[in-house]
């Protein structure tokens, strides 16, 4: 199937915009890729500080015989129960690399915050910027210069966008992503969502929201609803850089085991076939396969802010207009929570990221000539793996979808376009996850409540001020004025209220990373408040309409009075309170150096 015209098209604008900086890119990780291994150039006490924890054998290999030494780099921690079963993926790939003569060492670790713990609390605005803290400490663990490859092992939201700005400042490495697996299903995100929207009301106490979280939360592996996590699977997957279906297969099962061993001869070009360096992997047709998985299937809006990111780290440079474009080409190929009622597992057991890859492949709208971490490329990633410690790692065809509620060919979509929509008009350009809105949702036209953070809205909604129709104004919550955190406690509160049959809606310069789910949410919006954006002119009774259909975000005020209205500043003391506390005086040079989100909310450029 030839590549779709837009596909095409968008393809080529991202290339051209950005020669200059690829160009730039390329040039030096070609400098970094001629130099001699590290062992041989660095100095002698250079080489015997690198290599001094080893054991002997070790030592004997990587400088006198002159094997390859792989770089570790840790996500691990077991705060996160996505990250829990990392603790012992080191110990298996220093066995796996040693059968092949090769040697491996814990580069460095890096923080992981777990978001879930942190919402509604001062540390969610850390979170964002957490993403720059890692790449910046990969940075580090990579500095030592004494690699000749790298596994990234993470699996969470900033975790890996921040592994791979890092790895591609060291583009002339071959790596491969190393994830852990979902936890098993529990409470169903559904039943946990009702519950949740139960408690906003009074109608059950802590102990029994407690009970369907603890129920919902259970054990190691990744959360089960299609988040900001599980997106970043989805789009390794389509760029190559995991072992072909490595994303969503359980913790603790001989198959993951397994995987995480590939992972190490992949790295190390297994059967005579060498893996590519990062930098070469990752071009714009490897970044546009990643926004096309993305949108076909519904997943975090989050990513609209950090493949930003990643995209700037190799060169390239992409923006809203991008996503947009192929948004309105790209058909919705997956329902999972929250964009549908099955959760990870459920979509793993339909035909996973292979089905998907396949169909798109097919399709045309994904780039096929592109160079993966396997020799095979990108086709192999539109198989299966099986087998155990007793049965050889294969892959198989997976076939017809196995529940068509869950996963559709791109023949039969569940909608013709994607799940996120650029929004424009006179409140400046924002985001939308349209994927889980009901379709007479996807226009609101409703006065305006203008609040200065979720705390706010949350006390009025407990008051009853918000029951009628009603668009949530919700700023100062951008990069520079508070880091900007995810905003995942107003979900279940407008939720509630849109329950109740009124025309409700979310505008905000923060982010949802797609969790508010059936409610339509403007977010991202750019410029934000705290910058001079369209959202500090706002007042309460501005009626502001939301059109998802036609693409526009605008507040229905005569011209001329908006052009003559003095912009609003951030109430005195918040910005304070914003930037004491919980670490965040650490980050103030962070929120002064962010770019807007459409711009990645990088810190570092």
């Amino acid at each position: 199937m030839p590549l779709h015209d837009t596909v095409h098209t968008v393809t080529e604008r991202i290339r051209q915009r950005s020669a200059p900086t690829r160009g730039a890119y390329l040039q030096q990780l070609e400098f970094h890729a001629r130099r001699d291994r590290g062992a041989d150039r660095l100095g002698c006490a250079n080489v015997a500080h690198a290599f001094a924890g080893m054991p002997a054998n070790d030592k004997l290999r990587v400088v006198v015989q002159k094997a390859p030494n792989i770089g570790i780099v840790t996500a691990y921690n077991d705060m996160l129960s996505a990250h829990a079963p990392l603790q012992h993926y080191p110990d298996l790939i220093k066995d796996e690399v040693r059968k092949r003569g090769a040697t491996a060492q814990v580069a460095g670790g890096v923080p992981a915050m777990c978001d879930g713990v942190t919402q509604g609390t001062p540390g969610m605005e850390l979170s964002l910027f957490s993403r720059d803290v890692i790449a910046m400490a990969t940075a580090v663990a990579l500095s030592h210069d004494v690699f000749d490859g790298a596994l990234m092992l993470g699996v969470c939201d900033k975790i890996v966008p921040g592994l791979l700005v890092g790895a591609l400042q060291f583009g002339h490495l071959p790596t491969v992503f190393v994830p852990a697996g979902p936890m098993t299903s529990g409470l169903s995100n559904s039943a946990k969502a009702k519950v949740r929207e139960q408690a906003a009301q009074g109608l059950v106490g802590r102990g029994e929201l407690l009970e369907a979280e603890m129920a919902a939360y259970h054990s190691p592996g990744t959360c089960t609803f299609y988040g900001t996590a599980n997106s970043n699977q989805m789009m390794l997957e389509a760029m190559g850089l995991h072992v072909p279906g490595t994303a969503f297969v359980n913790p603790g099962q001989a198959l993951r085991q397994e995987l995480t061993r590939e992972a190490a001869r992949t790295v190390l070009g297994d059967k005579g076939a060498s893996c590519p360096p990062i930098g070469r992997v990752v071009d714009e047709r490897a970044i546009v396969n990643a926004m096309v998985t993305l949108l076909a299937t519904g997943g975090s809006t989050n990513h609209l802010i950090h493949w930003v990111a990643v995209a700037r780290a190799a060169g390239l440079v992409i923006d809203w207009d991008d996503f947009s474009a192929l948004s309105a080409v790209v058909p919705l190929l997956a329902r999972v929570y929250p964009n549908g009622s099955a959760d990870v597992n459920q979509f793993q057991a339909a035909g996973g990221p292979g089905y998907v890859i396949r169909e798109l492949l097919d399709a045309g709208l994904m780039h096929e000539d592109v160079l993966t971490v396997r020799p095979g490329g990108i086709r192999e990633y539109t198989r299966e793996p099986q087998g155990t410690a007793d049965q050889q790692l294969h892959w198989a065809d997976i076939g017809a979808s196995r529940d068509d509620s869950v996963l559709r060919p791109a023949a039969d979509p569940f909608s013709a376009t994607g799940g996120l929509k650029l929004l424009s008009g006179n409140l400046g350009r924002s985001v939308i996850k349209v994927s889980a809105v009901p379709p007479d949702r996807h226009v609101v036209q409703a006065p305006a409540r203008v609040f200065a953070s979720q705390g706010e809205l949350q006390q009025a909604f407990q008051a009853g001020e918000l029951d009628r129709d009603v668009v949530c104004v919700v700023r100062w919550q951008g990069p520079q004025a508070n880091g900007m955190p995810e905003l995942h406690k107003l979900t279940p509160p407008l939720a509630v209220l849109q329950g109740k049959g009124y025309k409700v809606a979310l505008v905000t310069d923060g982010r949802m990373s797609g969790a508010s789910g059936k409610v339509p949410a403007a977010i991202h919006a750019s410029p934000e408040a705290h910058a001079g954006g369209p959202l500090a002119l706002v007042r309460d009774g501005d009626v502001i309409r939301l059109d998802a259909v036609a693409g526009t975000l605008n507040v229905l005020v005569d011209a001329a009075e908006w052009q003559a209205r003095t912009p609003a500043t951030v109430p005195p003391g918040l910005l304070q309170d914003n930037a004491r506390g919980w670490g965040r005086e650490l980050f103030a040079g962070m929120r002064r150096n962010a770019l807007s989100a459409e711009e990645g909310a990088c810190t570092w450029l």
